[in-house]
């Protein structure tokens, strides 16, 4: 090339390098060897990594400064009150900005030359333009107790001084992938550096709330490790407009999309009514039903949720009838969640039988029937339970025990049992409406062959919405006054026979 260039500059005001404690040295400084140390290791070489240390706000902008600028790959932007306020800082991002326009523009393919840390919070509207569509590197934490922010920095103690070197850590690997991109292509032409077709091994991992933004942050450091390209990788926008044809883009990129859903209310774009964690939601529905994008849906359990627009918005992400078949909700730990995603890109199985054999549905000479009911009728559902186990082999749901091995014998018996018979009895008719749903999911957890016989049992107390059910999809059994095994011979009647491997027509059960 014939100059010599720097790998990136850090860019930052005065006062947020003033050591908090005499004799150590500021967070800047702190933040510009851990970055130089880490780069190096992860390109292999040398980094050139570099800062003005000497810098005062009322120093004269050289021009040594502007030439140095035009040579830089890279330009890393601590974000604070004093940076936004800062003059000086202003003229550096302008001048790199202008240099990486001349030369390749602001993005190679998919990657920013810009990077955003958060040192403290700055309101989003105070970001210089350039800076505003960025999702940054947030270095420090909100106290849940005192609401207070701390930065993260190991005079706050050994959580945080962790917490800097995983943040630390994600943006040296962003560095690097840039690099690596400007190094095989210095001298690109600003009209290639739009980007590029992703791989087929790409995820779509939708931008989510604060409270969930480290497990997000979790999950695109492994899938990356692993090889996938994860988009969103640029800034999505402010405008409703604007992030729906960059959202509409990705997912086009990829095979999965990847929804983590938590207790607050999300941003909501400019010229919407809907948050941007809907919006998302609703664009890779959109994409999911013309093919080719599998769609899993995560809500974290046991979530305290205050705001009613996100009580609404998660569910009716429960209930949803245009979910397609390759998708899947689960309201489980996080560790289940990324089981759940490398079974869903490799293919591998991870649904597998709690109390039975799993090859036990297309072995067993008799229909296998899952009695759903919730747990305050156990009892009441006896009558029942005792007379159809002398003609089908019966399966109850479990109550007790880890939530993850309820949920996955409760998914397993949806899977292999050729009927399903809910008992709506004292739980209500959102209950009764996310059965239905999970049965219509049943395809997403494996399940092969024809779909199951569905009935609802009508059963005590009687209300106006039990009396009013109607359903396409499930055979209606009213069961008003008790076990009556008349009212059950529509239910078994069909069982019986779309369960007959030959296609015949099943013996009827006697009452």
């Amino acid at each position: 090339m014939g100059e010599e260039f720097e790998d990136a500059f850090i860019s930052y005001a005065h006062l947020d390098n003033i050591e908090l404690i005499e004799g150590r040295k500021g967070w800047v400084a702190n933040l510009y060897r851990a970055l130089d140390v880490r780069l190096a290791m992860l390109i292999g070489a040398d980094a050139r990594v570099w800062w003005d240390p000497k810098l005062h706000g009322n120093d004269y902008f050289a021009d040594t400064l502007i030439e140095k600028l035009e040579r830089t790959r890279a330009l890393v932007a601590v974000v604070s009150p004093s940076y936004v306020n800062s003059e000086w800082t202003r003229k550096e991002l302008e001048a790199f900005c202008g240099a990486a326009c001349r030369r390749g523009g602001l993005r190679i393919r998919d990657k920013a030359r810009l990077f955003k840390v958060l040192k403290t919070p700055v309101p989003l509207e105070k970001h210089p333009p350039e800076l505003q569509p960025l999702l940054g590197y947030e270095f420090f934490k909100k106290d849940p107790d005192s609401g207070k922010i701390r930065e993260l920095d190991e005079v706050f103690g050994p959580d945080a001084q962790r917490d800097f070197w995983v943040k630390l850590d994600d943006l040296a690997h962003d560095i690097a992938s840039t690099l690596q991109l400007l190094h095989e292509q210095p001298q690109l032409d600003p009209a290639q550096s739009s980007g590029e077709p992703a791989s087929a091994d790409a995820v779509f991992l939708a931008t989510t709330t604060a409270d969930l933004r480290e497990d997000r942050e979790s999950i695109r450091r492994e899938l990356e490790q692993r090889g996938y390209r994860v988009f969103p990788n640029r800034p999505l926008g402010l405008a409703a407009g604007e992030i729906e044809t960059r959202v509409r883009e990705d997912l086009q990129r990829c095979r999965m999309s990847i929804h983590l859903v938590g207790g607050t209310y999300g941003f909501v774009p400019q010229g919407s009514r809907s948050s941007l964690i809907e919006m998302q939601y609703e664009l890779a529905v959109e994409r999911a039903a013309s093919g080719g994008l599998s769609q899993l849906v995560w809500i974290p359990p046991g979530l305290d949720v205050q705001d009613d627009r996100q009580r609404n918005v998660l569910e009716a992400f429960r209930m949803d009838p245009r979910v397609h078949a390759g998708a899947d909700l689960l309201e489980t730990s996080l560790e289940d969640l990324r089981t759940e995603i490398n079974a869903w890109l490799t293919g591998a199985p991870t649904r597998q039988p709690v109390t039975r054999d799993s090859t036990r549905a297309s072995q067993a000479p008799v229909p296998q029937l899952y009695l759903v009911y919730d747990q305050r009728d156990a009892g009441a559902i006896a009558p029942w339970a005792d007379y159809l186990c002398g003609h089908f082999e019966i399966f109850h749901p479990v109550f007790e025990g880890d939530e993850a091995e309820v949920r996955a014998h409760h998914e397993e018996n949806l899977r292999t049992c050729q009927g399903v018979l809910i008992f709506y009895g004292a739980a209500g008719e959102v209950w009764l409406g996310r059965k239905l749903r999970e049965i219509q999911k049943s395809a997403g957890y494996g399940r092969v062959g024809r779909k199951a016989v569905v009935g609802v049992c009508l059963i005590d107390p009687k209300t106006p919405e039990k009396e009013g059910f109607r359903s396409q999809d499930a055979i209606r059994l009213e069961q008003w006054s008790g076990f009556a095994p008349d009212g059950l011979q529509s239910f078994i009647t069909r069982l019986t026979q779309d369960a007959d491997p030959d296609g015949s027509d099943g013996d009827q059960i006697p009452a």
